[in-house]
């Protein structure tokens, strides 16, 4: 750790990403890889990198350094310690063109917009990507979004015709983009009780989802049973306070 970070003087980008690198192992790198992240990568472990996040706090300057590197680790890193309220429509669309690989299309940005002024509006936009992870982002803010925000912010009826949409087209798509759109109906109908039985049916009419994972043991989850699950815990609307971890 840097003498700055012992002070408790705020720390610079590259000393982060120095005690990132020191953080780092073969093992997790291995892991990583597997899961679709790619190089530049440091293989640091999430809760390695919590410390850092209660150091740092919120930090708009930082976290958009961070990402700047290109560096697998410090990009998640910046998702973890962005300050989404002061995220641009042009921080945003900056970070969704490097999203490539890993967690950052599926969690990091969709996280980060979410909690931006421009997510709802965004997501809209980059679901009609041709660029498979800009839909990816797209399709998984829309899921952070009503995991976050009261019903009473959300366009429901909106809502409604992208379950449609997904219905109609989730088979045509590539593999994450499908694997996104899963996502989107199961959070729908977990968070949204006027949208639980749109997104069951939904889930019953498009069947059975596959996606290539990789060289990994993940698999596409049955949507309707992970709505039922959580209806079962009686949990069904009851909304998260954050979606990053």
């Amino acid at each position: 750790m840097s003498r700055d970070a012992h002070r408790g003087l705020p720390m610079t980008a590259a000393e982060i990403v120095e005690e990132l690198a020191s953080l780092g192992s073969e093992s997790v790198r291995k892991v990583l890889r597997k899961h679709g992240a790619r190089d530049p990568l440091l293989g640091v472990k999430i809760g390695d990198m919590k410390p850092i996040v209660r150091r740092v706090k919120q930090n708009y300057k930082l976290a958009l350094e961070l990402y700047d590197t290109g560096i697998y680790d410090a990009m998640y890193l910046a998702g973890l310690i962005a300050d989404d309220a002061r995220m641009t429509r042009k921080d945003l669309s900056a970070w969704v063109k490097k999203a490539e690989g890993g967690a950052l299309a599926t969690a990091t940005v969709p996280w980060v917009a979410a909690g931006s002024p421009h997510g709802a509006e965004l997501a809209r936009e980059w679901i009609d990507s041709k660029d498979e992870t800009t839909a990816v982002c797209g399709w998984s803010t829309l899921s952070a979004l009503v995991s976050l925000k009261p019903d009473r912010e959300l366009d429901l009826a909106l809502y409604t015709r992208l379950l449609k949409r997904v219905q109609d087209s989730i088979h045509k798509q590539p593999d994450a983009v499908r694997a996104a759109m899963n996502h989107f109906i199961i959070c729908a109908g977990c968070y949204v009780c006027a949208l639980t039985d749109l997104a069951l049916e939904t889930a019953a009419r498009i069947g059975k989802v596959t996606a290539d994972r990789g060289d990994t043991e993940c698999k596409v989850p049955d949507a309707a049973e992970s709505i039922k699950k959580v209806e079962a815990r009686g949990s069904l609307g009851k909304k998260k306070k954050t979606v990053k971890c």
